[in-house]
């Protein structure tokens, strides 16, 4: 695999999220659903039957069986049995998934939790919601996803399964790869990720996170100067180059953190000469203390919602 695959690859796992099932099974007749108004990104899947999908202002969507929706957003929005979004009753009480009724409309509807900064820059580039339509040939690959999720969702258990809030996950994960590659969607850091002239950049940055970087060294990476550098590296990534950097810096900290190197450590590994300096930056890119990050990766702790995986001696994976 190219060293630009893999990069890509290395930053997708960046993108930390908790998914929660919020509910499971089929409405009959007249009904209304909806994951919008709770300020955090959703999905809906059609597990069998038909419904619309209802924007403000914009014509419906129809969905079947096998079509999914993420919304990467807090969008209004609701699903409904009819083309008319107007038409459609207020939420009627969700009956159970099996056996399906002929009318009925099998869905699962949840909500997605990212961690604040580079799953913002990764995400930022996309639209606002997502549909995945069974159809759609580029995306066969996860079809057996879907298929996973739906006979987790056919147990008949009381409680929904865990294993689909798992494998909602690798579904969005499988969607945001397959439109980092799309040039009419993936804007910002995927180019920045895959083009010639930074993909080299990013490698050594995330190789050799602790070297003093300034913009006259990573310019001269890349053979430009200062100037065209910065004004490049901002028309493709929609962010200076100070402040990847630091987003960069900190995903690699939190994973180091995580493998319960001591804030000290870390903090050396990433080009800080003070743990306190290191701890402001943290704090204001992250929203979390480094100590807090190290407490979820240890033993006892792990599984925890948004503890990230760690990257040993700074992704020698990337080799």
């Amino acid at each position: 695999m190219h060293h630009t695959d893999r990069l890509v690859h290395w930053v997708l796992s960046s993108l930390e999220l908790e998914t929660t099932l919020f509910h499971i099974g089929q409405y009959c007749g007249s009904w209304r659903a909806s994951v919008a108004g709770r300020m955090r990104a959703g999905f809906h899947l059609v597990l069998h039957g038909e419904c619309w999908l209802h924007l403000p202002g914009e014509p419906g969507v129809p969905l079947q069986a096998g079509d999914a929706v993420f919304f990467l957003r807090d969008v209004p929005h609701h699903l409904g049995p009819h083309a008319d979004g107007q038409a459609c009753a207020p939420a009627a009480a969700m009956q159970p998934l099996e056996p399906p009724a002929p009318d009925g409309t099998g869905l699962a509807c949840g909500f997605f939790d990212f961690r604040p900064g580079l799953s913002e820059v990764l995400l930022a580039p996309f639209p606002d919601y997502l549909v995945l339509p069974a159809r759609d040939q580029a995306l066969a690959g996860a079809r057996p996803l879907f298929d996973l999720i739906l006979a987790e969702a056919r147990r008949g258990d009381a409680e929904p399964s865990p294993l689909i809030a798992r494998l909602v996950d690798l579904l969005l994960f499988y969607v945001v790869r397959h439109l980092a590659t799309r040039e009419d969607v993936a804007r910002g850091l995927w180019p920045l990720l895959r083009s010639a002239e930074f993909s080299s950049l990013m490698l050594a940055l995330i190789r050799h996170p602790g070297r003093p970087w300034t913009l006259e060294s990573m310019a001269e990476l890349v053979h430009m100067s200062r100037a065209t550098f910065c004004k490049r590296f901002m028309e493709t990534c929609g962010q200076s180059p100070a402040a990847f950097l630091l987003l960069l810096r900190m995903k690699i900290a939190s994973q180091l953190l995580a493998s319960r190197c001591s804030v000290a450590q870390v903090a050396e590994q990433v080009g800080y000469r003070s743990e306190a300096a290191f701890a402001r930056a943290f704090k204001k890119a992250t929203g979390e203390q480094p100590g807090a990050v190290r407490r979820q990766g240890q033993p006892g702790q792990q599984g925890q919602p948004g503890a990230p995986s760690a990257l040993p001696h700074a992704a020698p994976a990337l080799e």
